[in-house]
């Protein structure tokens, strides 16, 4: 697809709450330029207001998933204040991904490389084609890739992450399925059948639990140990009086399937 005026197009499939964020400038490998990041927000801002999505997948056009920030874009610049409103705004945009309260799938065809590796770190999970690679390779122009660092360390183990962003390497997508940074690889052919197959697994399960866990996943990975527990406790807590997971325990005992329609 070429270049059109909407750097992201959003979109619903089939009735069934899945919006699919497609980065839709394929001919500048689909990077976070100003524009980008605006639309980006405007999309995910979009999905939560929406009570009937249940899932997110963050696609992309062309040969690249994104090749990071706008460098020509940040090169017309020299004053700290754009810089700090530019890293601003891409922190607010990739947090409202976690944020949501619908699980977030990258589907990754391509290059990802500095804040695209960044992105796809971001995601809850990731589907990637055999052929994808990943990076965090600004130390090449001589900018260390300190944001994309933030998601990055808390996908892999710290010394694979701090050689990746040390050295510039590239990675291919077994060995980001390997580290931790991507959940399945398929070929180029069959990543979206791949991709179908984590989407019905997670349609099959209720909104409101899925909802709550994702919330305190994230938010007990960042407390002390203690903290937690009484985060984790309170929150199975609220989904247990829940009226799906009434069903789903009652339907456990009566060896049926559960019904949360």
């Amino acid at each position: 697809m070429s270049d059109t005026t909407d750097p992201v197009l959003l979109h619903a499939r089939d009735g069934r709450g899945v919006h699919t964020l497609t980065l839709n400038t394929p001919k500048a490998f689909n990077v976070l330029s100003e524009a980008m990041l605006a639309a980006m927000q405007t999309a995910i801002d979009a999905v939560a207001a929406d009570s009937t999505a249940r899932v997110v997948v963050i696609a992309a056009n062309g040969r690249a998933f994104c090749a990071g920030h706008n460098l020509k874009e940040m090169r017309a610049h020299s004053d700290m204040a754009y810089f700090q409103k530019l890293f601003a705004d891409c922190s607010r945009m990739m947090l409202a991904l976690q944020n949501l309260p619908v699980p977030v799938i990258a589907r990754v065809q391509g290059l990802a490389t500095a804040a695209g590796c960044q992105l796809v770190a971001q995601c809850d999970l990731a589907v990637a084609a055999s052929t994808a690679t990943f990076g965090v390779n600004g130390i090449d122009a001589g900018l260390f890739c300190a944001t994309p660092s933030v998601p990055l360390v808390r996908n892999i183990a710290p010394k694979q992450a701090m050689e990746m962003l040390l050295t510039g390497e590239f990675i291919n997508a077994e060995q980001a399925m390997a580290r931790g940074l991507v959940n399945r690889v398929a070929g180029p052919d069959a990543l979206d059948a791949e991709l179908e197959k984590l989407l019905l697994a997670i349609l099959a399960r209720p909104r409101e639990a899925m909802a709550l866990g994702k919330a305190c996943f994230y938010r007990q990975r960042e407390v002390g140990i203690a903290a937690a527990y009484q985060l984790a406790g309170q929150t199975m807590a609220c989904n247990m009086v829940h009226e799906v997971a009434q069903e789903g325990v009652q339907a456990f005992i009566e060896k049926r399937k559960p019904n949360w329609s």
